[in-house]
């Protein structure tokens, strides 16, 4: 808990398909952080063959969030939270209307606030093309036209109240993620080399 309180943690916030996690990838890479992937955790667990991968995957194949309480029970979650001390996250999540959580730090929401909120916005056309095309080699369960527009409702609904909160304390930096990886890294590094 208190090595969490003095923890740097970055959120990173975008739609299925904005590049969120390719980011996270590349500032691990540069910077060093721990990288909570929700998403990532969320696949192994459903690779695992568990019952409640069974469940989780029934979940994400209908586009829906899976429950919060989900994601303080995995495992590699719980490893990586007692072994760093900066975080980069990627996720999005919201509940209810303005509440403060964000899926990618459920055990770090009342312990530690985060440092910056990186807003990695990319169009709806972009993302649904973006993860269509990952769709063709992927074997992901929610890499369909079907599956891409239920996610993307529930992106809109849920993520804006996240931003919104954060944007209110100042820490949300918005990166357009039209262009390539590297342009829109760029960005990403301007917001991170500012911090002290």
């Amino acid at each position: 808990t208190d090595k969490l309180k003095k923890a740097k943690i970055i959120f990173v916030v975008g739609g299925p398909g904005s590049g969120k996690g390719t980011q996270c990838e590349k500032i691990v890479q540069k910077y060093g952080y721990t990288h909570l992937s929700t998403g990532d955790l969320l696949r192994a667990e459903v690779s695992s063959g568990s019952s409640r991968g069974k469940m989780l995957s029934s979940i994400m194949e209908k586009g829906e969030l899976v429950p919060l309480v989900t994601y303080d029970t995995l495992p590699r979650m719980t490893v990586a939270l007692s072994s760093s001390e900066t975080f980069c996250g990627a996720g999005h999540r919201s509940p209810k209307p303005g509440e403060e959580r964000c899926k990618v730090t459920v055990r770090v929401r009342n312990i530690a606030q985060p440092t910056l909120l990186l807003y990695v916005d990319a169009g709806p056309e972009t993302m649904t093309q973006r993860l269509l095309k990952r769709g063709e080699t992927s074997g992901r369960v929610d890499d369909n036209e079907e599956t891409i527009k239920k996610r993307l409702e529930t992106y809109y609904k849920a993520t804006e109240p996240v931003i919104s909160f954060y944007d209110k304390r100042g820490i949300v930096r918005k990166v357009n993620a039209e262009g390539s990886v590297d342009t829109v890294f760029s960005q990403v590094c301007t917001y991170l080399d500012s911090l002290k």
